[in-house]
């Protein structure tokens, strides 16, 4: 018999004072959670769930058997855990507050932007100095598109893609990452100065790429798909989405710390639309605060998406940026740490209001007596 334990943050708030202090900051950020579910699966069948307020928690995790008892109690410590900052270079990245981080695609056939700046390198400069204007904390450079039914890339092309730019955007002293799956690109691009990794395999699909990412000491974002090194959107069968991701992804962190790469340097993502149908994906987003139990912070990514298309009469990618700027905002009141987008002005701005009215919040209630 196997079971299963589950913290999930289902009541949101806009501060600890909003619910008479008794709610906590969820990973250190400005996101608040008052009301949590302690769930129990067995044998991938929920057969417990009990809803309290943050108070009551520990009473209710010292209640359980004592294997669950550890797992849940590390998991409260988890969602309260303030994140350390990330290094860049001569660049850091505080984790205290949300971060954008603007996409580069030097790609032929990426769904959003293919052949915008593939062989174009002033125009995909001068695109970067715009998203960095604009606000991007970090610039994601990929050379290979993994939208579903994405021709296959050679390693090499790949490299040839990416390591000019990396290199003319490292001399700049942006921070950077390189979106790829393959050890030799990331090794060349880590040569080149990128300083994180985002693997949308999570370091499974080649074997060498845990250990160049453990040796190289730079951080690295885990996402979430269910499919092999063939096709990542194949085999998205779930039982329960958000609960079957999230012991995937703390599988990864777990094969990730066992290789040698620090805590600090992981960061997870749920991997909205990799092998998840509409209905997963909304699932996932709705449970966006479970997924700092993991403890590790979040990468959320859902920019000009299929599913925005599907919520809106079938809008082509280009015109997918209220429902990009919606899923960020909603990302921000989750409490994710950073989102990965296109829209880097847009979402910059949305972001900084966002900013502004839950600085307002904090002050909201200090004149009650």
């Amino acid at each position: 018999m196997n079971e299963t334990v589950y913290l999930r943050p289902i009541a949101l708030t806009e501060s600890p004072q909003a619910d008479d202090g008794a709610a906590v900051r969820l990973a250190g950020g400005l996101a608040c959670a008052s009301r949590f579910a302690l769930l129990v699966r067995q044998d991938g069948r929920i057969v417990s769930r009990q809803v309290f307020g943050a108070s009551d928690v520990p009473a209710a995790i010292a209640a359980l058997p004592d294997a669950l008892a550890a797992e849940a109690s590390a998991q409260w410590t988890n969602l309260r855990k303030n994140h350390a900052p990330i290094g860049c270079g001569e660049r850091v990245l505080r984790l205290d507050q949300p971060l954008v981080m603007g996409i580069l695609n030097v790609t032929p056939d990426s769904f959003s932007d293919g052949g915008q700046f593939l062989d174009k390198p002033e125009a995909a400069l001068d695109h970067v100095a715009a998203m960095l204007a604009a606000g991007a904390a970090v610039i994601d450079v990929g050379g290979e598109s993994t939208r579903p039914n994405a021709a296959a890339v050679w390693e090499g092309d790949e490299i040839k893609r990416v390591v000019p730019v990396i290199e003319r955007l490292a001399a700049t002293g942006a921070a950077i990452s390189i979106d790829s799956r393959r050890s030799s690109v990331i090794a060349a691009a880590l040569a080149a100065g990128a300083h994180i990794v985002n693997d949308v395999s999570a370091l499974r699909h080649d074997p060498r790429s845990l250990e160049i990412v453990a040796a190289s000491g730079a951080p690295v974002v885990l996402m979430h798909a269910p499919g092999g090194a063939d096709d990542l959107h194949a085999d998205g069968h779930y039982r329960d989405v958000v609960l079957d991701v999230f012991d995937d992804l703390r599988a990864r962190r777990d094969a990730a710390l066992a290789a040698g790469i620090a805590s600090d340097k992981i960061l997870l993502d749920p991997g909205i639309g990799f092998g998840k149908t509409l209905a997963d994906n909304l699932a996932l987003i709705n449970a966006l605060p479970l997924f700092h139990a993991l403890g590790q912070p979040i990468l959320f990514a859902a920019s000009r998406k299929r599913m925005i298309g599907a919520l809106s009469n079938e809008a082509p990618a280009h015109q997918r940026l209220g429902g990009s700027v919606t899923l960020a905002i909603k990302a921000l009141e989750a409490g994710c740490q950073m989102v990965r987008v296109h829209d880097v002005a847009d979402t910059v701005q949305a972001l900084r209001v966002w900013r502004g009215l839950r600085d307002a919040a904090l002050t909201d209630f200090s004149q009650l007596v």
